[in-house]
């Protein structure tokens, strides 16, 4: 088996549990996915089976979209509904789109984020939601992350008698981005505390919402042999990097582990490139300028 399975999670389930109920359908223990969901969100979840766990890296890289809804007016200690409400400001009047719009800019572009305590983030060997748990505190580190776009969608619901404004948002962002803390942040742009509502994330690893199956679809295809059916192959993650076909000659090399020139790969020189052989992604080679060459990146098979 090898393979990814653009895997939709459903919400009130973890990521690891998805894996886990995976490992018992296929019986295989080596799965992995690209890029945990927490278990309030729903959505695209890419999962690697079999050798084909090697790209993981490879379908995180890619960008991630998400739709949601942010409430103003509190906020809770997970920075979305499943936590204790920590801070509340009744709103008296909602903010106008033109508003919405101007502060969530502010958050577009390359930007430092601080993940939330009640994340994955490891700090001195520990995960910071254990820290948490524990009621302690640490100091969290910065990370980079590129939000590509933060599109709110007019200015939303407003709630006069609970003193709330609930808004729909689309984002596109970079792996690594908290859209629960962007969502608390925007509401810190405006003065008022603000938390998010619910999430689902419409594509990941470049695949999109309409192309994932259920659990249930993976245990039928294995039931009636039609996993290949559920089953896309490694070259899906790897489709953004220019394709080249090698001859037997030069294929031979590449199993060896032997620097390539421009000539043994069609004259390229991007900076990385995926070597097929027998219509298959066998690797990556990565341009080296030093030597005027390609050198080994990532092999997936040798076979």
């Amino acid at each position: 088996m090898n393979g990814i399975i653009p895997l939709y999670k459903p919400r009130g389930v973890t990521s690891f549990d998805c894996i886990a109920k995976l490992r018992h359908i296929l019986q295989t223990k080596k799965v992995g996915h690209s890029g945990t969901l927490d278990p309030s969100v729903d959505g695209v979840l890419p999962i690697c089976i079999g050798p084909a766990t090697k790209v993981v890296p490879y379908l995180m890289a890619s960008g991630k979209v998400y739709r949601g809804t942010v409430t103003l007016g509190f906020a809770t200690t997970t920075e979305d509904l499943d936590g204790e409400v920590v801070d509340r400001q009744a709103l008296t009047a909602p903010f106008s789109a033109a508003d919405l719009q101007a502060a969530a800019a502010t958050m577009t572009g390359t930007i430092q984020q601080t993940p939330p305590m009640y994340s994955a983030v490891k700090v001195h060997g520990r995960k910071l939601y254990e820290y948490a748990r524990a009621g302690e505190t640490v100091e969290r580190p910065t990370r980079t992350v590129t939000v590509h776009d933060f599109a709110l969608q007019g200015a939303g619901t407003f709630d006069a008698t609970a003193g709330t404004q609930t808004v729909d948002f689309e984002i596109s962002c970079s792996k690594g981005t908290y859209v629960r803390t962007l969502a608390v942040d925007l509401g810190r742009h405006l003065g008022v505390p603000a938390v998010m509502a619910s999430l689902t994330r419409l594509k990941s690893g470049g695949f999109t919402l309409d192309q994932t199956v259920t659990l249930d679809q993976v245990a039928v295809a294995k039931d009636q042999g039609t996993l290949d059916q559920v089953l896309r192959p490694i070259d899906y993650a790897l489709r953004d990097y220019p394709q080249v076909a090698l001859t037997e000659r030069v294929w031979k090399l590449v199993k060896n582990g032997v620097w390539l020139t421009p000539d043994e790969v069609a004259d390229h020189t991007e900076p990385v490139l995926a070597l097929r052989f027998n219509d298959e992604t066998k690797c990556l080679y990565q341009w080296s300028e030093q030597k005027h060459a390609y050198k080994p990146l990532k092999m997936f098979t040798v076979n």
